[in-house]
């Protein structure tokens, strides 16, 4: 309840839940004893009431329930009531006991901390090279990925569309252990701005020229033209020959990998949406939310990926 609410519920919401969950229970023990016929005998000729229902000559009798169903209707009651007065579920009642669902997580992570700090301090202390070679290591490393990377670089870490592929060497930020590491630890944020200003036709004439740089199919003429605003526009970031910039994640644009190219798509109008539109990608930390210890098994995980 908190998790939808706040911390807590105005006081008519409280009490208007309070009123609600007790009334239903309280409706429900009074149509269970109100529909328990226990003076229901057989006539003199044994005849007995029905409902009134009738189904190919059956007719449905009007008898009570039988008393292990009674019961067992009376006992879910008691226990309804006795689990609202333990646990939250009457407005903001805490319950007897105190119990929320943050602190039985809270309970939950220090019990694995207790049991799996000592294993990830092992493995922190050893150097990312050597463990990448540690099978033990890198099991428990893939899980962690699974679990947390799997979902934008896919489970196979090849990447898609805007998330890179994790198993070559084209590294945008750098493939070394420290580079690998500062990733995860603090996240990444990059930006490459929209060139709009550039003129349609000048942005056609720089996507042919970026096509030239990695040997792809292009208009030699337009590419001619868009060598000097590229050198004029883009070597800020991309370097005079295209081969990117790591420390800033400016791609090689060299290598015929292209981020931002959807499956089937021609690379020519790959190159020209994001040179009209601008790219913004996003690299959340994972420190924050795996711990450093872990940080340090991933980094080992994905970096035998491609080594």
């Amino acid at each position: 309840m908190n998790n939808l609410w706040g911390d807590s519920l105005s006081g008519f919401w409280s009490g208007w839940i309070i009123v609600i969950t007790l009334g239903t229970i309280a409706f429900c023990w009074w149509i269970l004893f109100a529909n328990r016929k226990t003076d229901k005998v057989p006539d003199a000729e044994g005849n007995v009431d029905t409902t009134g229902h009738q189904a190919d000559g059956i007719e449905e009798y009007d008898n009570p329930l039988p008393r292990w169903w009674f019961m067992l209707f009376v006992g879910t009651i008691i226990f309804s009531l006795g689990y609202l007065a333990l646990y939250p579920g009457l407005g903001n009642y805490a319950g007897l006991l105190g119990w929320t669902q943050e602190n039985q997580w809270d309970k939950e992570v220090a019990r694995a901390e207790e049991r799996y700090a000592p294993i990830f301090a092992k493995y922190n202390d050893i150097p990312v090279p050597e463990l990448a070679q540690d099978a033990e290591a890198m099991q428990v490393g893939e899980r962690i990925y699974l679990n947390n990377c799997a979902v934008c670089h896919g489970s196979n870490a090849q990447g898609g569309y805007g998330f890179p592929n994790l198993t070559d060497d084209a590294w945008l930020y750098g493939g070394t252990p420290e580079a690998i590491k500062t990733t995860l630890t603090n996240g990444r944020n990059g930006l490459m701005p929209a060139w709009q200003q550039l003129g349609e036709t000048n942005i056609n004439n720089v996507a042919n020229y970026v096509l030239a740089l990695s040997g792809a199919d292009h208009d030699a003429e337009a590419a001619a033209k868009g060598q000097p605003i590229f050198a004029a526009s883009c070597v800020a970031c991309h370097g005079p020959e295209g081969k990117g910039n790591q420390a800033l994640g400016a791609p090689d644009l060299t290598d015929d990998i292209w981020l931002y190219r959807q499956p089937g798509q021609p690379l020519l109008e790959a190159v020209l949406q994001t040179l009209r539109n601008g790219r913004n990608g996003h690299m959340p930390a994972q420190a924050p939310y795996i711990g450093e210890d872990k940080v340090h098994l991933v980094a080992a995980y994905v970096y035998s990926l491609s080594n």
